[in-house]
């Protein structure tokens, strides 16, 4: 029979948690912002010249790309118009039917092929850089000449070393990864909605 922990054990648990994320959120500070000025500049671009912005990733990744999508296509903190952004992992016709007949690592890559065009961006979630789909879908997204950004952890990844503009976080917990892709991903909304509605 497994041991129960008693209450002073989740405590230090959840201030376990806390504490590491607030080290990373601390770390990730002082790291230098021309990266994520460099998505949002590319993001705000496309939308100026009627382009859009296709998100994909896997699992808590493609909760993130549908946040952001989410954020744009609805409303991030200003009152606008929508914006062109489809988050790649939200069909499941065409997800399931392709990851059937094509194969799952190909779910992304086919629908960048289908939906993307020069001038567009492509942002790609990945904790580990290697989620073969999603390595896939930067490599059809280069081929159709759209831009490319990486949201990755650990060394990035062959995810990161392919990206045009790369966002690490230098980190091997999954979890902590993901919690600073989510602020991340709020500051491109806060900055795309700046310029978008100046």
């Amino acid at each position: 029979m497994a041991e129960q922990s008693g209450p002073d054990d989740r405590r230090q648990v959840v201030e376990g948690i806390l504490r590491e994320a607030g080290e990373l959120l601390d770390a990730v500070r002082g790291f230098d912002p021309a990266p994520l000025l460099a998505a949002a500049d590319a993001i705000v671009g496309a939308l100026r010249s009627n382009g859009k912005v296709l998100t994909f990733g896997n699992g808590g990744s493609a909760s993130d790309a549908e946040h952001l999508a989410a954020e744009l296509v609805g409303r991030f903190a200003r009152e606008r118009r929508g914006w062109p952004v489809i988050a790649l992992t939200a069909d499941s016709s065409v997800v399931t039917s392709i990851g059937n007949d094509l194969g799952f690592d190909q779910i992304f890559a086919r629908q960048v092929e289908a939906l993307g065009a020069p001038g567009d961006v492509a942002v790609a979630i990945s904790t580990s850089g290697s989620s073969a789909n999603v390595v896939r879908g930067f490599e059809a997204a280069e081929r159709t000449g759209l831009r490319r950004v990486a949201l990755t952890g650990r060394d990035g990844g062959s995810l990161g070393r392919s990206a045009e503009i790369h966002l690490n976080v230098p980190h091997d917990t999954t979890a902590r990864v993901q919690e600073v892709h989510r602020v991340w991903i709020h500051a491109l909304c806060e900055l795309v909605e700046r310029e978008m509605t100046a």
